[in-house]
């Protein structure tokens, strides 16, 4: 009996704990899955039995929710144990391998979703299953104050008419009085579960370790079948071959290991609590073809993209989040991919919630800075050495953040790389091009007599030409196969000019560097100016709305008048005399120029 001054007061926690910060269905439906992995299961069923009621109207609504599997099973002991809150078998820190750890799983996921939960297992034979159940009305009233005592029940027929069978092992757990699931019926829940969990369990279903199946029936009728699924693997880097990418990349990766295929992966020993564990990081970014035309965003496999934008933070194989703490809130972030994967030997470490849903201490990085932190040309490892000596919690995670901001910023360019014009297939129209324009006009500069650096290349033979712009754009930072493409496109067409971006690591907004003939323009991808002049108007616009344009549009204005700004300053903080004329006359002869060049564009 609870007594008045109890620490715990039971019937008061257990209604407490129901608002413990699942999601949705999916996230709480994925504890059950884990317990059906962590034992050995091959066949996880996920099997929701609607029921008609009068409301307005005759409605279907979802009745009751089960997860059947065909694991090990338990014993009364193990059973009883996996219904208290907050008691399990792996709870001891040698234990700590597989998805299991809290043992709040089983109690905390069900009773967020319903009232009641019904458990039955067996050993030897779907005949011998033993019963036991939590219910949270009994728990109020205090009537139920401990986990009843298993005993031998038979498993209501209805289960057995849906299933595709019960295996000599295994356990079903049935949810019912369900008052907190916010989608209303079994359709809708497997529609939208079937994405989570099979971005969760993608490692599992690739390798067809586990199947799931979903089904939703009718409980007068549970044989037939109203919608059934089996989850396919949902892969946020898209380098899985057979996923539930819509075509034509449900059969073939979407994105490209990056940067390369033998080294997509990088591996960190962090040290924690006197022993190393492995943190693996693995990139990948989209294929070309992936992006076709103006707003690629908007077809099929680019919706499905938009809905798995972020690190994917993985923990025994099983995805925790899609963290999307470290992606921009731009349409472009879906072309790349992160994932991290660390052993639950680090939980403490990442700061993993007992409803392995996130991981918090990791999240927090995304937002640090970093760069300001290395002060005085300190190394990343003198900062990391100094955090952990200062017991900050983030020194041992210090230097995975660091290359993870350097590495996503990276892909970014790259995929910014990848011009509109480029991914169409299609050409500009000729003449229209900023390239074409400015090579024109230079010609016509070249006959006034305005003799540049880059003319004597001219003369050389093609392939030298193509070689030495490639390998200047190389040195400025650009990738190579960008590199490459880009040398072949400058000479093949005849251009004087090719801009490209890169990151630099300098103040200036662009470096001007020529040779083969050319001149190599490339945009400081770094640079303030960048982020807010070029990358606003490269921006997708995918069907956004006009006041989003709108906006757009301004903030490219306010970005050119500041750059002006600081053209101004720079001129007002020259010492009276030849400096100071000197950017004076700089800025009248480059405005000349530059009056020529975009009257030649007209």
């Amino acid at each position: 009996m609870t007594k008045q001054h109890d620490i715990v007061p039971v019937h008061l926690v257990v209604q407490a704990m129901r608002d413990n910060g699942y999601k949705n269905a999916a996230y709480a439906l994925a504890e059950l899955i884990d317990n059906s992995i962590q034992a050995k299961a091959t066949e996880v069923e996920v099997l929701c039995a609607e029921k008609e009621i009068q409301l307005q109207r005759r409605s279907s609504r979802i009745h009751q929710i089960a997860v059947l599997d065909n694991g090990s099973g338990m014993d009364s002991t193990v059973l009883r144990m996996a219904l208290q809150f907050g008691n399990g078998t792996y709870l001891e820190e040698e234990k700590h391998t597989g998805m299991g750890r809290f043992g709040m799983g089983l109690p905390c996921s069900s009773i967020s979703q319903c009232k009641r939960v019904d458990v039955w297992t067996w050993e030897s034979g779907v005949e011998n299953a033993i019963y036991t159940y939590l219910d949270l009305n009994e728990i109020k009233n205090k009537q139920l104050t401990e986990v009843p005592e298993p005993q031998k029940h038979p498993i209501p027929e209805i289960w057995e008419k849906v299933t595709t069978g019960f295996g000599e092992t295994g356990t079903l757990v049935v949810w019912s009085d369900i008052d907190r699931c916010m989608w209303k019926t079994g359709k809708t829940i497997i529609e939208n579960s079937e994405f989570v969990i099979g971005r969760m369990y993608r490692k599992f279903l690739d390798t067809q370790e586990v199947v799931i199946r979903m089904a939703t029936f009718d409980i007068n009728e549970p044989t037939k079948i109203m919608v059934e699924k089996f989850a396919q693997p949902n892969d946020p880097g898209y380098l899985m071959a057979k996923t539930s990418c819509p075509h034509p990349f449900d059969k073939t990766p979407m994105f490209h290991p990056w940067p390369e295929e033998n080294s997509y992966e990088t591996t960190f020993i962090i040290e924690f609590r006197s022993n190393n564990h492995e943190v693996k990081i693995r990139y990948s970014y989209a294929k070309e073809e992936a992006r076709p035309g103006k707003n690629p965003g908007n077809l099929p496999h680019g919706k499905h993209a938009g809905r798995n934008m972020g690190v994917s933070v993985v923990r025994a194989g099983r995805e925790l989040e899609l963290d999307e703490s470290w992606a921009q809130k731009r349409a472009t972030e879906r072309w790349w991919g992160v994932e991290i994967e660390f052993p639950p030997t680090l939980d403490d470490l990442f700061g993993v919630t007992n409803n392995k849903q996130s991981a918090r201490n990791f999240s927090e990085l995304a937002n640090l800075d970093i760069e300001s932190m290395l002060r005085d040309g300190k190394t990343i490892i003198e900062l990391k050495e100094e955090l952990i000596q200062e017991e900050d919690p983030r020194g041992p995670l210090i230097d995975i953040a660091y290359k993870l901001h350097k590495n996503i910023a990276t892909m970014r360019n790259q995929i910014n790389a990848q011009t509109p014009a480029s991914r169409s297939g299609q050409k500009r129209h000729q003449g229209s091009s900023a390239e074409k324009v400015a090579t024109d006009v230079t010609e016509e500069r070249k006959k006034e007599g305005h003799q540049g650096q880059s003319d004597k290349d001219e003369s050389l033979p093609l392939e030298a030409r193509k070689e030495i712009i490639e390998t200047t754009l190389i040195k400025t930072g650009v990738l190579e196969s960008k590199a490459e493409e880009l040398a072949a496109k400058t000479v093949s067409d005849g251009l004087k000019y090719t801009f490209t971006k890169a990151d630099m690591e300098t103040a200036a907004f662009f470096s001007v560097k020529t040779g083969g003939g050319a001149i190599m323009i490339t945009l400081n991808a770094n640079h303030p100016a960048y982020k807010n002049l070029v990358e606003v108007l490269e921006e997708e616009v995918e069907g956004v709305d006009t006041e989003t344009l709108r906006s757009r549009l301004t903030n490219s204005l306010e970005g050119l008048k500041l750059l002006l700004a600081a053209w101004a300053r720079y001129e007002d903080e020259q010492p009276d005399g030849p400096r100071r004329q000197r950017a004076q006359d700089a800025r009248v002869d480059w405005g000349r120029v530059a009056r020529q060049f975009l009257e030649g564009d007209e």
